[in-house]
């Protein structure tokens, strides 16, 4: 996830880049903001889907080995 916010911060700064360029009436810096907009809503859904683990799912983790934590294959 930190390889999506890295992305976010470089189109943040080529953004700003082109706004101060171009001013900020210009296409290209609301098309440059746009994207920036889809990559944090896009982070933002990645968060929504990261599904925390249950306790059980933590126990198991830490104690593979446990009987709550056998697998069985019909």
């Amino acid at each position: 996830m930190s390889d999506i916010h890295a992305q976010i911060q470089a189109e943040r700064e080529v953004a700003r880049a082109i706004c101060d360029q171009k001013g900020e009436a210009d296409p290209e810096c609301a098309v440059a903001w746009d994207t920036v907009e889809e990559l944090q809503a896009e982070a933002a859904h990645q968060r929504e889907m990261a599904k925390p683990k249950s306790s059980l799912e933590q126990y198991c983790d830490a104690n593979p080995d446990a009987v709550e934590c056998r697998v069985y294959d019909d």
